[in-house]
């Protein structure tokens, strides 16, 4: 059996993640075989997983990180949100159910035996699993049925580190105040704490490192300086959408709508780093620029009100400018399904029951159906001849004179969908622009000159880095000496 610790927050987006990722990464260089798992995440950033089920985005990155196929045991609980007060929720990688806020509260304690159950099932393979909490323990509102934090830690006998970040500022007074809203039971779970995204010289914290230490009653085991490759890495979810900007400085301008229910927006990572090019998120409130050479649409966990949202920002009137003007469009899943004719979801799977027209711009109808498509997916792009890859995670079935002319070829079927001006196509392919031959051709229609960016080469040295970086910044074997062992 594996030893097992937990990384727990002072809040959310404190880098919880990109730490779990970092240490994977290291401790597999060490020669352990290292799982990631957390037992609840709320993001729609979801992927496909070796075993047919689909869990968190940044779990699948933690485990590349780890050198092991993503599990849909590393992320047994997966709620991804459809409205404002409700989530579609996914039990180890199936769909269970959707349900509203209160609902969920008042039934999650039932979804803490399947999280021990795959968290057993990981340490029975493992040497060392690195827990990821959510939020923050300090929300002690929450704490009856919690399995996302301190509910979890003892329920499984995992013991935590606490992480804040500095940047923020206040950090001392997160990490004590956190101590000083938990139970003793609970707060005795924390064995050490962490102060991460330090801007500067780190030995300038030498006296908050102390403070903290008599303030908490434990051992600070690092401080880690800002890691700027981070940008290189997927976003866990979409609070990094709020204060992004644009990316690059190329030439050739892309835009993507920020839209209300955004899914798997790490599709576009690769643009980010194209020198080419410069990515721009549109936010709410913003028009489309007149500028730009590619207007994407991406995916969405709730079509139908996305499209709502769209409209409302005036974007399909913008889209439709953009087309006139000879600018070209691409959508992305749930943004394939609006650039159709229609979108029909009978049975309200993502919403209450109806149908909404859609954006016209390719001959094409969606009908949202119960089954959902999971799958890893390899094929060909129809319009240059080069192979992609990438993966399909939807509901619904597209059909319509516009799938003649399909996107690309999967095998002996067709995916997606292009206009006969060839400037507007819709694919069900999450991921296919990390392909870099794919997406140099693909950008070399627009205007983008060919570059040399190797993505996936990218990542894992972003991975490497994130290692090291780590190495020289906390004391891994202290770090490893806390973790505990996990019994059967």
């Amino acid at each position: 059996m594996a030893r097992a610790i937990m990384l727990q927050g002072t809040g959310s987006d404190v880098g919880k993640s990109l730490l779990a990722a970092g240490l994977a990464r290291a401790f597999a260089d060490r020669g352990l075989k290292v799982s990631p798992f957390k037992p609840q995440n709320m993001s729609n950033n979801a992927a496909v997983t070796a075993d047919g089920g689909e869990i968190g985005r940044a779990q699948a990155l933690q485990a590349r990180a780890a050198r092991i196929a993503p599990s849909v045991h590393m992320n047994p609980v997966l709620l991804k949100p459809e409205t404002a007060t409700g989530a579609q929720v996914i039990v180890q990688g199936r769909r269970h159910a959707s349900m509203g806020a209160r609902q969920y509260f008042r039934a999650r304690a039932q979804f803490l035996a399947p999280a021990l159950d795959s968290f057993r099932c990981l340490a029975r393979e493992a040497d060392l699993v690195i827990v990821e909490g959510a939020g923050s323990p300090a929300e002690v509102n929450l704490r009856q049925g919690d399995l996302a934090n301190m509910g979890f830690a003892q329920a499984a006998g995992v013991p935590a580190v606490l992480v804040g970040d500095i940047h923020r500022g206040g950090v001392i007074a997160a990490l004590a105040g956190t101590f000083a809203v938990l139970d003793q039971t609970d707060a005795a779970m924390i064995r050490a704490t962490l102060v991460n995204n330090f801007h500067g010289d780190p030995s300038l914290f030498e006296d908050g490192v102390r403070i903290i230490e008599a303030k908490t009653g434990v051992p600070c085991l690092g401080v880690v300086p800002h890691y700027p490759a981070a940008r290189r890495l997927p976003a866990e979810d979409a609070v990094a959408l709020e204060r992004a900007g644009a990316s690059g400085t190329g030439p050739v301008r892309i835009c993507a709508l920020r839209l209300s229910r955004i899914a798997n927006f790490d599709d576009l990572d690769p643009l980010k780093l194209e020198p080419g090019v410069t990515l721009t998120f549109v936010q709410p409130g913003e028009a489309i620029p007149g500028d730009a050479a590619l207007v994407i649409v991406p995916g969405s966990k709730t079509t139908i009100a996305d499209l709502a949202f769209l409209r409302g920002e005036g974007w399909d009137i913008d889209l439709a400018a953009h087309v006139r003007r000879g600018g070209h469009v691409l959508g992305l899943c749930g943004g394939y399904q609006m650039l159709g004719r229609a979108v029909h979801d009978p049975q309200g799977y993502e919403g209450p029951p109806g149908s909404a027209a859609g954006l016209g711009l390719l001959d094409v109808e969606t009908t949202l159906t119960g089954d959902k498509t999971l799958t890893a997916v390899a094929g060909t792009h129809s319009a240059t001849g080069q192979p992609l890859t990438g993966y399909e995670i939807h509901l619904g079935r597209t059909t319509g004179a516009g799938t003649a002319r399909p996107f690309a070829r999967i095998g002996d079927r067709a995916d997606g969908a292009v206009s006969a001006s060839g400037r507007v196509a819709g694919t069900y392919l999450h991921g296919c622009l990390a392909s870099d031959g794919f997406r140099r051709a693909f950008l070399g229609a627009i205007g983008v000159a060919p570059g040399h960016l190797a993505f996936e080469a990218e990542v894992e040295a972003a991975l490497d880095g994130l290692a090291a970086h780590l190495e020289a910044a906390i004391d891994l074997d202290r770090f490893l000496n806390l973790a505990a062992q996990i019994s059967d």
